[in-house]
């Protein structure tokens, strides 16, 4: 059975605000995604962990020994590794026999889902509602920071002071909150643009989805940053099939940062100002799918003969001669950009980049702009 340490590699690889402080509830939150889900191998795994007998189930069935797991995988207070793991995804990584999947399966369905697991999956949800402070007559844009799966700080940190920077340079009102409590209709209506800086977990109770969903089709913007869509398992095909258009497969970890060529796609309007193609050094993001399905237009693409397409277990992750790297795409009468570019903190100081990601926040904050 492999180890820990190598589940371990794939984590690696992976403003002006005030928040008034949460008032006391008299009853927990428990308008979540998953609440009343049965367990089985396509659960969350930190749910599993939540569970003493399902834990227990899972240990003795796989042989997969939990307390001795890193503990960013194994925590069950977000953020977490195992809020973006299935019990199915971990045993594939951990080397476990597979073929008693299927018995755990039923085992796990045999246990009652209790009050007290519901309470638990939704503790990691919030609806804490932000002060939110925005001048008037200007650009105004929502950088949201809410992670409940896999945090790499130097990433958020580096693309959170761009964006900051880059706002005041373009005078738009920005800011910044890691409470999902903002997706209400009133508060996301006040917004032109929502960016998510690397939100990596399933972050939104089910009434904030809802919100969100409507925000994008009367007209909003969305900006996504690389790891916003680079979970492993997601729990909301909704986002990552229509609001992103593509699933993550996986990236490069022999090596995992690699200089790649980048080659722009001339009649798209965001590449404006943008150079035929240029190289740079990064994590490079494969998708099991091409976003173009979905009814993408591509302003990046990869040229996969420029790097090593090995991914953590030996795997090869090709995409083909068409391999998009950014992209954007509409929703109702919304308008939606996203880059996987964007694990190095040097990314976010890189000039093409950096001049991509100003025009694209530009043009998601525009509802006079026409999709495209």
């Amino acid at each position: 059975m492999r180890g820990w340490r190598t589940l371990l590699g794939m984590a690696a690889g992976l403003a002006w605000l005030t928040t008034a402080p949460a008032a006391a509830r008299a009853a927990p939150q428990l308008d979540c995604p998953l609440r009343d889900a049965p367990f089985s191998i396509d659960s969350p795994l930190v749910d599993v962990l939540l569970n003493a007998e399902a834990r227990r189930l899972t240990e003795q069935t796989t042989g997969m020994d939990f307390s001795k797991g890193p503990p960013d995988f194994v925590r069950t207070t977000a953020p977490t590794f195992a809020a973006i793991l299935t019990i199915k995804a971990a045993a594939r990584f951990m080397g476990a026999n597979l073929a008693v999947l299927p018995q755990l399966d039923q085992q796990l369905r045999a246990i009652p889902v209790s009050q007290a697991d519901r309470i638990a999956r939704c503790a990691r949800y919030d609806d804490d509602r932000p002060n939110l402070v925005l001048p008037k007559g200007k650009v105004r844009i929502l950088l949201f920071e809410k992670i409940t799966g896999f945090r790499d700080g130097p990433s958020v940190d580096a693309a959170h002071a761009a964006l900051v920077a880059m706002a005041r340079r373009n005078g738009w009102a920005l800011v910044s909150t890691d409470k999902g409590g903002v997706f209400t209709p009133a508060s996301l209506g006040r917004f032109d643009a929502v960016i998510w800086n690397n939100i990596s977990g399933d972050v939104l109770t089910l009434r904030q989805r809802k919100a969100f969903q409507h925000y994008l089709a009367k007209g909003g913007g969305f900006v996504g940053l690389h790891g916003s869509a680079g979970d492993p398992v997601s729990f909301w095909d909704w986002y990552v099939d229509e609001l992103i258009g593509a699933r993550f497969a996986g990236h490069p970890m022999q090596p995992q940062f690699q200089e790649a060529r980048i080659t722009v796609s001339g009649d798209h309007p965001l590449s404006a100002g943008l150079p035929g193609e240029w190289r740079m050094t990064d994590e490079w993001y494969s998708f099991r799918n091409n976003p173009r399905a979905a009814g993408a237009r591509v302003v990046l693409s990869l040229d996969e003969s420029s790097y090593v397409l090995k991914g953590m277990m030996g795997e090869r992750l090709e995409m083909g001669a068409d391999h998009p790297l950014a992209w954007t795409k509409c929703l109702g009468k919304g308008r939606m950009f996203y880059s996987a570019i964007g694990h190095l903190p040097a990314t976010y100081s890189e000039p093409h980049h950096i001049r991509l990601l100003d025009t694209a926040i530009a043009w998601a904050a525009d509802r006079h702009a026409a999709c495209r």
